[in-house]
């Protein structure tokens, strides 16, 4: 399958671990040139980075964070001065929540905490989506992901901040692929299942998870990746505005 990614620009944002660093590589085994979003972790973006230049890509690593929105028109433009045009832009950061307090209700959770998600989760790959959107319409070509969670459809008690922000993606997400499919601009959303190593997860919940999947296991970062690239290369021409589950066919017990 011939997916047209060679020598694309592709920014893919919390590329230094876990699904955004399998994305990066999956990008990078493509041929595409790829910008390594990181917020703190230099280190271990200069490790993708680094990786993803061994399998032949050009490879920078890009700070962005998420929770300041007037930084983040600035981080796609030294992206694009660094890299070229853009083609492709994969939201897939997340700024985590606490686990919640036992028997904490929406009602009871602090509005900070809200406030907070809302912003990093929603209104910076909002904010993104546009600056990268121009070099996508200029040139009549352009793919855009948003990494959602599962949870939107399930529900996950004692996490309304970030279920909210990521449901917020999904609106998002229908609105843009209106808007910019006679662009070119192909949009949609991915929906991971819990996925070792995005955060520290109590083992509990992992074993519950796998056993909620029809293929008896948790995610892997591969199986959100393959996914990804496949939605934003030439391969895909006419989906656009659906959000797809990669989680096994997850039933939420209950």
């Amino acid at each position: 399958m011939h997916l047209g990614l060679a020598g694309k620009v592709v920014l893919v944002t919390g590329a230094s671990a876990t699904i955004g660093r399998a994305t990066a590589l999956a990008f990078a085994d493509e041929g595409a040139h790829v910008a390594v979003g990181y917020h703190t972790d230099l280190k271990a973006a200069e490790e993708t980075a680094a990786e993803a230049e061994r399998r032949g890509a050009t490879a920078i690593t890009w700070r962005l964070d998420l929770g300041d929105p007037g930084s983040l028109h600035a981080a796609v433009d030294q992206a694009r001065d660094r890299l070229g045009p853009i083609s492709v832009l994969v939201n897939n950061a997340v700024r985590w929540p606490d686990w919640p307090e036992p028997g904490e209700l929406f009602e009871t959770a602090p509005p900070e905490r809200f406030t907070a998600s809302v912003t990093a989760n929603l209104v910076g790959p909002y904010l993104l989506a546009r600056a990268a959107v121009a070099d996508m319409r200029e040139h009549g070509w352009g793919r855009v992901v948003h990494v959602s969670t599962g949870l939107v459809e399930d529900g996950f008690p004692g996490n309304v901040s970030y279920v909210a922000a990521k449901a917020g993606l999904h609106g998002l997400n229908r609105v843009m692929s209106r808007e910019l499919a006679a662009a070119g601009i192909l949009t949609n959303v991915v929906m991971p299942g819990f996925t070792p190593g995005d955060r520290p997860m109590p083992q509990e919940l992992l074993d519950k998870a796998a056993a909620a999947a029809a293929t008896g296991r948790v995610t892997h970062p591969g199986d959100v990746a393959r996914m990804i690239v496949f939605l934003c290369s030439a391969a895909n021409t006419n989906t656009t505005g659906e959000a797809i589950r990669t989680d096994g066919h997850f039933l939420s017990p209950g």
